[in-house]
């Protein structure tokens, strides 16, 4: 077993930090008040609730729950009743509302009842009503309402296709978007002329409106031919009603998402945290450990391997140029492109593909985290190594080159004692890397 690297307790101290930072409970609390009759956000008024009969709460993601808990706080009985939808294991009821617990990153049953759930307090709503929708990452598979034509368990098979893939969350949501009843503006669509006011916490590289949580209140650019070019590009084989619906689409033989110009009853969309946030967290709590800070990257993105390799080579730059001590901080999401049969997640194979540069090298630690407190379909939340951890893992009988080829970075860093576990966070907003360099004086 390795000697806990002397980083170790400051690396968990910032990502905690990190994760604090946007507490949707918090982010929420802070960024909306009722002021009389005036609901503002940020400051700024947004919705004058006087001449407004009731309101509904919708949402999903995995900081849905914390964001409506919040919410609730804020409105109280002006709320009429709602629906959110929050990862299996990780919600607890609300008073007034229903809370789903349904499938992620792979969609479930359980997601799709609590999509209809939001369809239907849309459809009740008054045309003096106003929807209050809480997005956050994960919403897209939570919110899981495949049409008709399209199978539960086709759209379980083209999710994870995609995923083994790479295929980023854009593209991801490019295609859910046009084999959905709730994305793609369809929510907003549905509320009409009920006024819908979206607030948000990313999941997704410079937070574009429409493909966080698969834009369910907002125009869709994307279109039904983008679905089907992302699926040629990617070389995903996806089930024939898939394939049949999609080209339906392109063909205009089924309504396209709403589109610009469409709607016009948005009250508006607010974007309440991202990784801006948490990279702000993480280096504010390094530099209370005596870190001088530099973020080099808010989206970091790539193949999770050649990453993990490239930014343990900066940060060994960085030491060699006598930069230390340092925190050098990245927030995105990386991919990974599933070609063997083990068990792990992006920021674990970006820390183990760290390790193998790291290896040998005094003075650099880099770990790389999901903000979720889930890497993949694992129980890590990613991987924390140094130039000890391919030694150790060696020592444990496993090679970290053939853990790496077969994807399988969770067993080699187990081995390693190089797992990051804190279970979920009840937020999401990317990935955190940070890398610490050098001895504190």
């Amino acid at each position: 077993m390795a000697e806990p690297s002397p980083f170790r307790e400051d690396i968990r101290a910032i990502l905690d930090a990190a994760v604090a930072a946007v507490d949707p409970l918090a982010v929420v609390s802070r960024s909306v008040r009722l002021e009389g009759d005036s609901l503002t956000v940020r400051g700024v008024a947004a919705v004058d609730l006087s001449a407004l009969h009731a309101v509904w709460i919708v949402g999903a993601g995995k900081a849905s729950r914390r964001m409506a808990e919040a919410a609730l706080g804020v409105l109280g009985a002006r709320v009429r009743g709602g629906a959110i939808a929050a990862p299996a294991g990780s919600a607890q009821s609300l008073d007034g509302l229903e809370v789903w617990e349904a499938g992620h990153p792979i969609p479930d049953a359980h997601g799709l009842a609590a999509a209809g759930e939001a369809l239907r307090a849309a459809n009740r709503a008054a045309p003096n009503d106003l929807i209050l929708c809480l997005l956050s990452g994960g919403a897209s598979a939570l919110w899981s309402a495949p049409p008709d034509s399209v199978p539960l368990a086709d759209l379980r098979v083209l999710t994870r296709e995609l995923l083994r893939a790479g295929a980023p969350i854009s593209e991801l949501n490019t295609v859910r978007k046009h084999l959905s009843r709730i994305a793609g503006g369809q929510l907003a669509r549905a509320a009409a002329p009920a006024r819908i006011l979206t607030l948000a916490i990313s999941d997704v590289i410079g937070a574009p409106p429409d493909v966080i949580g698969s834009g369910p209140t907002l125009p869709d650019p994307t279109t039904y031919a983008s679905a089907l070019e992302i699926l040629r590009l990617r070389r995903v084989a996806a089930p024939q009603s898939v394939t049949r619906h999609l080209l339906r689409g392109a063909a205009g033989e089924i309504d396209e998402t709403a589109k610009p110009g469409e709607l016009d009853n948005l009250a508006g969309f607010h974007l309440l945290a991202s990784v801006s946030e948490a990279l702000a967290g993480a280096g504010k709590a390094a530099e209370r450990l005596g870190y001088r800070v530099e973020v080099l990257s808010e989206t970091l993105e790539g193949e999770a391997r050649k990453v993990g390799a490239q930014l343990a080579r900066a940060a060994l730059q960085r030491r060699d140029d006598g930069a230390g001590p340092v925190a050098l901080l990245w927030g995105g999401e990386t991919t990974v492109t599933v070609t063997g049969q083990g068990k792990g997640g992006r920021n674990q194979e970006l820390a183990l593909a760290a390790a193998l540069v790291l290896e040998g090298e005094p003075a650099v630690a880099l770990a790389s985290f999901g903000t979720d407190g889930i890497d993949g379909p694992t129980d890590a939340a990613g991987g924390l190594v140094d130039g000890d951890t391919a030694r150790v893992g060696r020592s444990a009988g496993f090679d970290p080159l053939g853990a790496l080829t077969d994807n399988d970075a969770y067993a080699f860093l187990d081995a390693a004692g190089a797992l990051l576990m804190t279970g979920p966070t009840g937020t999401n907003v990317n990935d955190v890397v940070v890398a610490l360099i050098g001895e504190k004086r």
